[in-house]
């Protein structure tokens, strides 16, 4: 008789990542050893509504699972959905109303309101455990310009970089301009501080093109990063564990756009990626360190992957970013990492959920709780 684990896979959301997420998802179920794990696929849609999809895995990473599910919610409402059409008690009762046996939540997140903590304080509050970084993690993680402030406290090099407010675009935008010429130059980078995937970033050489990159920027946050530009190559770099982490070897992302932006990394498939990258020992045991180093500095637990820039001319490594939910599609780097360390998809699933158990056994330690 099988005893295995319930998995609940979380996809989609409300962020402007809903469409990497599903093709994540779809990666992360399809990979998931079922003589382990019973799945239940919970979609959540652009307008925030919670489904339990039943139908084939092969049609989450389209979209074609919405359509399938909400004609099954028509006819079926009681076993496809629970958090639309009911109120509960407590957030556990919500959450386990799809599935009275899910022992654990992969939420496969990106951006807001699935990468950024929000969540993530959701299964604290339901005391359900969950692959990946906690709330503090994930919020830090999330905000570039917190991420910043931590990484330099840890003595990680990072190319410089200036926080501006959107309320302070219109009626300040000649002040920007001068502090930018004088504390960043051109070419400079202009991205939102809470965003993934690239988007609204980008790159501007000239102080006429800096209020629209502003702008754009501020579609998706209040809070914008003007930061320097590294004429950098651009490498990644896996983490894996909780207290005790892990680094994969690194790789090397070569766009096929000027910078590798949302486009060059989920639409337009012909950016190269080399694993491993062609670099010397010395700097590639330097990424790795700092890549742990990042990971501990925010408290991550489970998984992130650490982006950096080696500077084409000195060699001299900065980091970029942190991402506590990468990508898991079929072409992500994370995944690809570990396979090149000898960790196949499905093993590193096993891992992360292991991981998540972990923690959240560490964490009851920490108070007395009866769920």
């Amino acid at each position: 008789m099988k005893n295995n684990k319930t998995v609940a896979v979380l996809f989609g959301g409300q962020s402007f990542e809903h469409e990497v997420s599903r093709v994540s998802a779809q990666s992360v179920i399809e990979n998931l050893n079922t003589d382990k794990y019973d799945i239940i696929p919970i979609g959540i849609t652009k307008e925030g509504k919670w489904i339990r999809y039943t139908g084939n895995y092969s049609d989450i990473g389209s979209g074609k699972w919405e359509a399938i599910a909400l004609k099954e919610l028509i006819n079926k409402p009681k076993a496809s959905s629970f958090g639309v059409l009911r109120s509960y008690s407590t957030i556990r009762d919500f959450l386990l109303g799809f599935d009275k046996n899910i022992d654990v939540v992969f939420p496969v997140l990106h951006g807001s309101n699935g990468e950024d903590g929000t969540i993530q304080g959701l299964f604290e509050l339901a005391g359900i455990p969950y692959v990946g970084c906690g709330v503090l993690a994930s919020a830090v993680g999330m905000d570039k310009a917190v991420s910043k402030i931590l990484f330099e406290s840890a003595g990680i090099p990072q190319a410089k970089y200036l926080l501006v407010m959107r309320s302070e675009i219109n009626k300040n935008i000649r002040q920007i301009q001068k502090r930018t010429e004088e504390t960043i130059g051109y070419p400079c980078f202009v991205k939102p501080s809470n965003s993934g995937s690239s988007v609204g970033v980008s790159k501007v050489n000239g102080p006429e093109g800096l209020l629209k990159a502003l702008l754009n920027a501020a579609k998706y946050d209040r809070r914008i990063l003007i930061e320097e530009f590294i004429n950098g190559r651009e490498i990644e770099c896996a983490v894996l564990g909780n207290d005790s982490p892990i680094a994969s070897t690194v790789g090397e992302v070569v766009p096929c756009n000027e910078f590798y932006d949302y486009k060059a990394k989920y639409i337009d498939n012909s950016s190269e990626i080399i694993i491993p990258a062609q670099l010397d020992d010395q700097t590639v045991q330097i990424i790795r360190n700092y890549a742990v180093e990042a990971f501990k500095a925010l408290d991550c637990s489970g998984l992130a992957r650490v982006d950096f820039f080696v500077e084409k001319i000195t060699g001299k490594v900065y980091i970029n970013e942190i991402n506590t939910m990468p990508g898991f599609t079929g072409i992500s780097m994370y995944p690809k990492l570990w396979e090149a360390c000898g960790i196949p998809y499905g093993e590193l699933l096993d891992r992360l959920i292991d991981f998540a158990f972990m923690r959240f056994e560490e964490n009851r330690r920490s108070y007395e709780r009866e769920l």
